[in-house]
């Protein structure tokens, strides 16, 4: 439940809507105990009348239709208001999140794609509805409660304390009970559900591999697993809400009873009249609507528990570099050098073992090698997304890890082999690499890339939209848009890691043979496992962490 609580300034923002929300839901509460209660009094009532002429059923007839009136537009508001406020939570809890996430790059070697998927959807569903489901239903609970044995004390004050008692129990004590005996169930539910997605992702991303080797059925067996864990986990917390709810309505039936007796002595001492007694038996029987939900509630609450508890796991992260507490400014231009670095995520084996190498401003150096030569590793160190184990990076002279990384972003930018083409208009595409752009330099810059005309030919030019991963594009336009890009960014450094991945060999040839022309003025790093042509400046290869052999200068 701490964990929950760590989120409270998140609710605070939006407490007009959660006063707003707890306010209509305790009237429709109150009218649906109201209108059970005056229902049982009028029929009992009339029933026991024997001057039909003399008993005015306008009045009660009147007061049900308001109770009924009330309680559904309050229904209605309810809803309206809780589920506006829960979007609102959504979307600031996401922009907490996210927030938090951007520092912890790269995050998948931290944790598995399906649980990080599992983090990102489901943990912040779970907690987004958490107040809507769990939270605002224990509120009007209690204050229903408290509103009912009120009505006790003044009208039937024998059967008060047990109402109470035995309310209280069902709203407060057996719910709480629920969520402690639930938590544990509820983690293995959010685990399972982490463990069938990764296995369900691994499965997806890995169908042609599998069913070129006939592993089919070892992919199906580990899906199937996770997900019998999933159902084991979700039968326990099913049987433990199933349990609660029996509990909650023998209190129910306590409490009724309990209301019963004291009504009976009362009834035979002449201190109520029988309409009276009915109608509170009715209003009992209805407080106890706000009880029957919170076994549900009891039960998303342990589950929002775990899942608070796993974005809290990712946001109090340490990232993997620190920015430094007094950052140094970066002196002009684009030398990048490389000081005897040495790095590796297992230190006995280093991905770069003592590389040394440096790049001169407006040059265009190509850094070629095998795969696991650590040719990827160099991009990651120039935009500090990992510091060095050993040795030193250093931009214009100064060390990465004395500059500031918002500095560093925008002095050095980087375009990858699966830099991607969003679901929005070219021009929204193009400006992530400078959001101040005008129409004039995206114009220039797509004449760069070569590919205005194919722009001017599209409905709505600038302002056409292009498919989800840029599936309306060829691949070749897609890497010229992702180019585009990175180069309407102010950066003095420019670093492509792979950037021709899925090109096909003649476009990937072109698109290289453009790139120094494309960057002159500007320092740009390639890494490229392709081959280089003759307009870069420098080839250097790279081998077990290295620099192997003479570099074509």
């Amino acid at each position: 439940m701490r964990a929950i609580l760590a989120f409270a300034p998140l609710l605070g923002r939006l407490k007009g809507p959660i006063l707003l929300t707890v306010l209509l839901s305790l009237v429709t509460l109150l009218a649906g105990i109201g209108l059970l209660g005056l229902s049982g009094w009028f029929l009992t009532a009339a029933a026991l009348s024997t001057l039909g002429s003399a008993f005015n059923i306008f009045a009660p007839s009147a007061g049900v239709r308001g109770l009924s009136f009330i309680r559904i537009l309050s229904r209605y508001g309810e809803k309206l208001s809780g589920h506006d406020m829960t979007l609102r939570l959504l979307s600031d809890l996401r922009a907490w999140l996210f927030a938090k996430l951007f520092p912890l790059v790269p995050l998948a070697r931290r944790f598995g794609r399906g649980d990080l998927v599992s983090r990102l959807l489901a943990d912040v569903e779970a907690l987004d509805t958490v107040f809507l489901v769990a939270l605002g239903p224990i509120s009007t609970a209690v204050l229903a409660g408290a509103a009912m044995t009120v009505v006790l004390v003044l009208a039937l004050p024998g059967a008060a304390l047990v109402y109470a008692l035995l309310f209280f129990a069902a709203v407060l004590l057996v719910p709480g009970g629920l969520v402690l005996a639930s938590r544990a169930v509820g983690s293995e539910v959010v685990a399972a559900g982490a463990a069938l997605r990764q296995a369900v992702l691994d499965g997806i991303d890995g169908h042609q591999d599998l069913v070129l080797f006939g592993a089919t059925g070892e992919a199906a067996t580990s899906a199937a697993t996770a997900s019998e864990q999933l159902a084991r986990a979700r039968r326990r917390l099913g049987l433990r809400a199933a349990l609660a709810s029996a509990l909650v309505q023998l209190l129910a039936g306590g409490a009724l009873l309990g209301t019963l007796v004291a009504g009976f002595a009362a009834l035979e001492a002449g201190a109520i009249e029988g309409p009276l007694l009915a109608g509170l038996l009715l209003a009992v029987l209805a407080s106890f609507e706000a009880s029957a939900m919170l076994v549900r509630s009891a039960t998303r609450l342990a589950g929002a528990a775990a899942a608070a508890d796993r974005l809290q796991a990712i946001a109090n992260s340490a990232p993997i570099v620190a920015e430094p507490a007094a950052p140094l400014p970066i002196p002009p231009g684009g030398d990048m050098r490389f000081e005897a670095v040495r790095f590796g995520y297992d230190p006995e084996h280093p991905v770069l073992d003592g590389l040394g190498f440096a790049v001169r401003t407006g040059e265009c150096v190509a850094i070629t090698g095998p795969s696991g030569a650590g040719k990827s590793t160099i991009a990651q160190l120039l935009l500090r997304l990992v510091d060095p184990d050993a040795g030193t990076v250093r931009l214009n002279g100064s060390d990465l890890r004395d500059v500031a990384d918002a500095e560093l972003h925008q002095r050095v930018a980087l375009m990858t082999q699966d830099a991607p083409v969003f679901l929005d208009t070219i021009r929204a595409n193009l400006r992530i690499g400078r959001d101040d752009a005008d129409d004039a330099a995206l114009w220039r810059v797509l004449e760069a890339v070569q590919l205005a005309e194919f722009v001017r030919g599209l409905p709505g030019q600038l302002d056409a939209v292009v498919g989800e991963a840029g599936r309306t594009l060829s691949a070749g336009q897609a890497r010229r848009i992702c180019l585009a890009r990175t180069l309407l960014s102010r950066a003095d450094v420019i670093v492509f890691d792979e950037p021709t991945s899925g090109l096909d060999v003649e476009t990937e040839a072109t698109f290289l043979a453009e790139l120094p022309e494309l960057t002159r003025g500007r320092t740009a790093i390639v890494i490229t496992h392709a081959v280089v042509p003759e307009t870069f400046d420098r080839v250097l290869e790279l081998r077990a962490g290295r620099l192997a052999g003479p570099t074509r200068v």
